[in-house]
């Protein structure tokens, strides 16, 4: 396990993907009182690392345009432990280890925002936080786990 969340009755996590070196203003308040921020990649700036840490603490892994020696510290997949939950973070899903036994999987890469169901494994994408695409809107995630029960929203951001 990478990193473990505890000691607490109920979690918020904002998830973001595919920011491509953007912010937008509306996460400050999207993310505000969260305990924890898991980025799925494509961050492809430092900075927006830097800024969402300012928010909370930052989860992050390396998306496939996420480039120079800033990215070195990030791995292509990280498991967290939240509540009890485990949460499987990789940018693009691929295949999820057999031996993980997995409670949540977060990814991104598609710039489509998406929560399904699946053998009761919750799939969540947040979408794009930085670059709209497919008609889709800016959008990040919100997951709130309580009594080891995931509940996922997906937030259209404003510019």
């Amino acid at each position: 396990m990478s990193k473990q969340v505890t000691g607490k009755d109920a979690y918020h996590i904002g998830i973001i993907s595919d920011t491509h070196g953007r912010l937008p203003s509306s996460v400050y308040m999207t993310f505000e009182n969260m305990d924890l921020i898991i980025h799925a990649g494509d961050i492809d700036t430092k900075e927006v690392l830097e800024e969402l840490q300012s928010i909370a603490p930052v989860v992050a892994v390396r998306g496939n345009m996420d480039f120079g020696p800033w990215t070195e510290s990030l791995r292509e997949s990280e498991t967290v432990e939240v509540g009890g939950l485990v949460l499987y973070v990789r940018h693009i899903v691929g295949n999820i280890p057999a031996s993980a036994l997995v409670d949540v999987v977060i990814s991104g890469h598609t710039h489509r925002p998406s929560i399904t169901k699946q053998k009761g494994v919750l799939f969540l994408n947040p979408g794009s936080a930085g670059l709209q695409r497919y008609d889709n809107p800016l959008s990040v995630a919100l997951l709130h786990i309580q009594d080891k029960e995931p509940h996922a929203q997906i937030v259209e951001l404003e510019e």
